[in-house]
């Protein structure tokens, strides 16, 4: 049996507009642009959900009706939700219809699509946490599988996932970790006892993600038939092809005169054709099938770029820097309690803002050249540091504030207390002394008279 798993990842970050030097110390307001740029995060989330979300939605909510045996599954980033619940609230519920079906599962990841997890546990666990409310208050559901930013993933992240409640997490079935052994099987990460390593089949994946139209690739035109056969020579050699990728893959990424449309209406019924072709959500996987041995990833990997590690995002000075200074504020940031400096400092984290300073060539480079907003790595970079400059400035004046409203307090506490205090009664002893004294005087004062 070869059951298949779609997983969509679905995220938006807010990009920081062309902030300069001058704007430090005057203008607070990081990601508002409003030009005619690819900075302009409302412009942009209009843009995808017309090409994208709003059209996929209604095809799948299509199939989903069609076929009874047809699961999805969904990450939607906190940063989306919020975006959604901002600039598009029409978008918003059409996800909500998906969900209502039973059919499709929410899994959980960071709110700000983070990299918190290498920096942070603290901040990581607050964001997961943020991200499972948001999730509950949108969708009714909680999750029980665990997707980390970019598939980034190793044992000690699985061993965390599973701390945490999760039956299953997702990664990037790399072949330098796999070797010999297939994504298609459930595995477990060496430290952990119960939850379950779902890995994607980069392989199939990209085949739709990336290289559909792509009139170069020896397979072009893939039709809905051919990549039905190749599912089908799984049976027998693996018990679940995981099809992990960007929901923007359709009408996005490729767009729908490439004819990605049609082909996702037909892939369903294709793919059912084969009797022993089913379809299962992540969680459904994990309680289905047992892991088949180990998947020992010590370092990180992700599903970024050739190399499948974390260089996408920390291959350069520029990107360390930035984020080793944005993590540097933490203690800082949360101590000032200043919910809109917390908010700031939590959307800087996203990884697209490390994304887009990395200065890699090649292949990749085109990659990340087609997914970069800004002209250069170098704008991206000069437009966050400037950005980081001003936070400080907050940050100092929100300590400033609270140390100016302590001592006010303190005033106000020490004049309460005085204007409490009750006038003491003198003591009877005291009063015959003050009479006695007063006696003298006038006798005194008599005698001067005289």
């Amino acid at each position: 049996m070869a059951s298949i798993c779609f997983y969509f990842q679905v995220h938006q970050p807010y990009r920081i507009k062309k902030y300069r030097i001058f704007d430090v110390g005057h203008d607070h307001n990081y990601f508002n642009d409003h030009s005619d740029r690819d900075i302009n995060n409302e412009k942009i989330l209009h843009k995808v959900a017309r090409k994208c979300y709003l059209p996929a939605n209604k095809l799948l909510l299509e199939l989903l009706n069609k076929h009874p045996e047809f699961k999805i599954a969904y990450s939607f980033s906190g940063v989306f939700l919020e975006q959604l619940e901002t600039f598009s609230p029409e978008t918003l519920k059409s996800f909500q219809k998906l969900v209502k079906t039973g059919r499709v599962e929410v899994l959980d990841e960071t709110y700000y699509h983070s990299l918190a997890f290498l920096y942070s546990k603290k901040e990581f666990v607050r964001q997961v946490e943020l991200h499972r409310a948001k999730v509950k208050k949108l969708f009714g559901v909680t999750p029980k599988v665990f997707r980390n930013t970019e598939l980034v993933y190793n044992n000690e992240l699985a061993k965390f996932a599973e701390g945490m409640g999760y039956q299953a997490i997702l990664a990037e079935g790399a072949d330098h970790i796999l070797g010999w052994k297939s994504p298609n099987f459930l595995y477990r990460a060496p430290n952990a006892r119960k939850i379950k390593t779902l890995l994607k089949n980069y392989r199939l994946s990209d085949d739709i993600a990336f290289r559909f139209s792509s009139k170069s690739w020896s397979e072009w035109p893939l039709t809905a038939e051919k990549f039905a056969r190749w599912i089908d020579a799984v049976n027998g050699n693996g018990q679940v092809v995981n099809l992990f990728m960007d929901y923007e893959t359709f009408g996005e990424h490729q767009w729908e005169d490439t004819g990605i449309f049609d082909f996702m209406r037909a892939l369903p019924g294709e793919l059912l054709k084969h009797p022993d072709n089913d379809f299962v959500t992540p969680s459904e996987a994990a309680k289905r099938y047992d892991a088949v041995g180990e998947f020992d990833a010590h370092s990180f990997i992700s599903w970024a770029d050739i190399e499948r590690d974390l260089s996408a995002w920390l291959s350069n000075s520029m990107q360390n820097e930035a984020i080793g200074n944005l993590y540097a504020l933490e203690k800082e940031v949360l101590a000032s309690k200043d919910k809109s400096i917390v908010d700031d400092w939590s959307k800087l984290q996203t990884s697209d803002h490390f994304y887009y300073m990395c200065t890699k060539w090649f292949s990749d480079g085109d990659v990340h050249k087609y997914f970069n907003p800004y002209d250069t790595p170098y704008e991206a970079f000069i437009a966050y540091n400037n950005v980081l400059h001003d936070l400080r400035y907050r940050i100092e004046a929100a300590k400033k504030k609270k140390t100016h409203a302590k001592k006010l307090r303190g005033i106000k506490k020490k004049k309460t207390a005085i204007k409490r205090q009750k006038p003491v009664k003198p003591t009877k002893r005291k009063m015959i002394k003050k009479v006695s004294k007063k006696k003298v005087a006038k006798t005194k004062s008599k005698k001067r008279h005289a």
